[in-house]
């Protein structure tokens, strides 16, 4: 056996290295073979996109901070909106109905269902092809009619029922500008969300806000929606960041940051329409967060607006992919990529799943209206009157059933769920389902409360105690979430 030469033993070491960086070393390429096209998830079908203005009245009730010292609206930063998503397979089919809406959560299931019920109403629809996901703004009018007596409560039963009215007014709008079109998927990296659940220095307790021992999903899930000529309609941004750059010091209404965000987005894109789709952002939030200034806001937004612009660059043309067509010899043997057709999915499904959480041990409502009967403090007055409202939610009893709604579009899926879930729920299902493209979203149809891992449970934490949810309540919500998408199809 003749010895290796010194160049064999170099290539030797750089083709391994190179085979680590790469993963090669799991993913063989046999001689002969040729290397698979590379492409982006995708749907194809009819596709529609609307957007109406929801902006409340200046004087509203809008008090979201246990800190603040005021307690209406006092102008208006950027206009809040309610924009519109449909997708169906064929124009006779049901469409699957996305609504991003510029509300912070609903503070009563009541009034949630009222505008759901009246856009199911009207589209003769299956409850399971329905989600409205609020963007969780923590700068926005209150949304419960039970703040009536409250200053500026009077405006908010009128200023709901425009709410319900703009929501099927967009849906509407968007069936009649249904076209064919294709929604292509890309995955950016973000850095403005931070994790936020930090030690207290002072005492035994966790605190919420930027920990920079600590790091956050950057993950920024970028969707396009294209017409048959190649232009943008739409652009959709999954992002886990909590809205909270405007808190106790701010007076005004606004989006937070998706508001410039969808400015940029829009800019760069004439004529289309960017949706903000909330996504899992129990435990992060931005780093530079909890101010009255605006320009922090904005400066948020643009900041993930220009990752969205940098994902959109990267994508190739709808129905594209990259196909491999040999080499050619230079300096270096280079390979040569060449786009080339491709068929996009049209698959279309819907899931509704009921599943049953545990709940804590928690006093009744008739407990807590007379603790809050009895309270004088101004914060602790306004955490009596959550907890009242989320006991109300789930009922009286030891467990709640709470539901998850899973699309498939395509070779995407949809996950959203009523709660405010750490954003473990879309690490976990993007890890399971690699090959897909998962939206995964908080406050989807409703709001209740945190969903925190299993091993937090016990600790002095925020979303630990303000919680109905007992230990394992997010972990079962993943697992039921994944059997949801293999039973429609998701390859893991």
């Amino acid at each position: 056996m003749t010895p290796p030469t010194r160049r064999d033993l170099l290539r030797a070491g750089s083709l391994l290295t190179l085979g680590s960086f790469l993963g090669c070393a799991s993913n063989p390429v046999r001689t002969g073979e040729a290397p698979p096209p590379f492409s982006h998830p995708e749907f194809a079908g009819i596709l529609g996109v609307a957007r109406e203005d929801i902006t409340p009245p200046v004087g509203i009730y809008a008090r979201n901070w246990g800190a603040a010292k005021h307690d209406v609206a006092e102008g208006i930063h950027r206009p809040l909106t309610a924009t519109a998503l449909t997708m169906r397979s064929e124009r006779d089919g049901q469409p699957l109905v996305f609504v991003a809406l510029d509300l912070g959560w609903w503070k009563s299931g009541d009034d949630e269902r009222v505008v759901r019920q009246r856009l199911l109403e009207a589209l003769k629809i299956d409850p399971a092809r329905v989600m409205i996901n609020c963007s969780h703004t923590h700068a926005g009018p209150a949304t419960s009619r039970e703040d009536r007596n409250q200053p500026g409560g009077e405006l908010i039963a009128p200023y709901l029922d425009k709410v319900g009215a703009m929501v099927s007014r967009a849906v509407l709008r968007a069936l009649e500008t249904e076209a064919p079109g294709t929604l292509t998927w890309s995955t950016g990296r973000c850095d403005l969300a931070g994790n936020r659940d930090l030690h207290d220095p002072s005492r035994e307790r966790w605190i919420t806000g930027f920990n920079p021992g600590s790091r956050a999903d950057d993950a920024v899930l970028v969707g396009r929606v294209a017409d048959e000529a190649g232009k943008t309609r739409a652009v959709l941004v999954n992002y886990a960041c909590h809205p909270t750059s405007l808190a106790w010091e701010n007076k005004l209404i606004s989006p937070d940051y998706p508001g410039a965000l969808r400015e940029l987005v829009e800019k760069q894109s004439p004529g289309a329409l960017c949706l903000y789709l909330h996504g899992p952002s129990g435990d992060v939030g931005p780093r530079q967060q909890y101010t009255g200034d605006t320009e922090t806001a904005d400066r948020n937004g643009r900041q993930l607006g220009y990752a969205v612009l940098s994902a959109l660059e990267g994508m190739l043309p709808p129905r594209t992919q990259l196909q491999y067509s040999g080499v050619v010899e230079s300096g270096a043997p280079l390979a040569i990529w060449k786009r080339g057709p491709r068929t996009a999915s049209g698959t279309l499904g819907a899931k509704l799943v009921e599943v049953e959480l545990p709940l804590k041990n928690m006093p009744s409502a008739a407990e807590i209206e007379a603790q809050l009967k009895a309270c004088e403090d101004r914060v602790m007055a306004e955490r009596l009157r959550r907890k009242l409202r989320v006991r109300r939610t789930v009922g009286e009893g030891t467990s709640a059933k709470i539901p998850l709604w899973v699309w498939r579009v395509g070779d995407g899926f949809f996950v959203g769920q009523p709660n405010e879930a750490y954003s473990l729920l879309q690490t976990e299902l993007r890890r399971t389902f690699p090959k897909q493209a998962i939206s995964v979203l908080n406050l989807v149809n409703g709001g209740i409360g945190y969903l925190a891992p299993e091993h937090l449970h016990g600790e002095d934490l925020y979303q630990v105690w303000q919680s109905p949810f007992d230990r394992g309540c997010l972990e079962r919500v993943i697992a039921s979430a994944s059997a949801a998408i293999a039973e429609l199809g998701g390859g893991r």
